[in-house]
């Protein structure tokens, strides 16, 4: 299992990435209120059938061609599940898929958010062909980070991965997230 929340959002965008997708979705809502994180991963990859998305919680069945053990979706469920929480998978073949975990926000077994700031960059700088919107809430409060309004400020043909623009992103998505959160990632 992994250590921290972003860890489980990084191997499910791979998923994602992996699915031929175009636009990644990423929302985390941190809703105190109803003592519940929700991580909800979304894209417009190539979906599944009917057939694998029934079995696709078992760490027996992947897609992958290169190892025959698909661990991130269980590894999620597995986390969630440990709090009281929940995962959710739907898919459309050729449409995507949206993948939404839930977690009980103050559960002893709850695993720290952790460096949601490297995975949203790490995602973009090594993806620069794809977009991503991701989307971190908490309370009523809500940041919003678009690769599609990165790119329309920068121009469409900007290397996201240039170290200046990695360097200023950092900056811009983890002074937005500690906003947010209160706490330094």
């Amino acid at each position: 299992m992994m250590d921290e929340l972003s860890l489980n959002i990084l191997d499910i965008a791979q998923n994602s990435i992996a699915a031929d997708a175009t636009l990644v979705e990423v929302d985390v809502d941190e809703d105190e209120a109803k003592n519940l994180i929700t991580i909800t991963v979304k894209d417009n990859g190539k979906g599944m059938s009917e057939e694998f998305l029934k079995r696709v919680e078992d760490p027996f069945v992947t897609s992958r061609t290169t190892r025959k053990i698909g661990l991130g979706i269980s590894f999620l469920k597995e986390a969630a599940e440990m709090t009281g929480g929940s995962v959710e998978i739907t898919s459309t073949l050729n449409v995507g898929t949206t993948i939404t975990a839930n977690f009980i926000k103050d559960h002893i077994d709850r695993q720290p958010i952790g460096d949601l700031t490297s995975t949203i960059i790490l995602l973009v700088s090594l993806n620069t062909n794809l977009d991503f919107i991701i989307r971190y809430k908490v309370g009523g409060n809500e940041f919003e980070f678009s690769t599609v309004e990165v790119k329309k400020m920068l121009g469409d043909d900007t290397d996201l991965n240039q170290t200046p623009i990695v360097s200023f992103l950092t900056e811009y998505v983890k002074e937005n997230i500690e906003s947010l959160s209160g706490e330094a990632k």
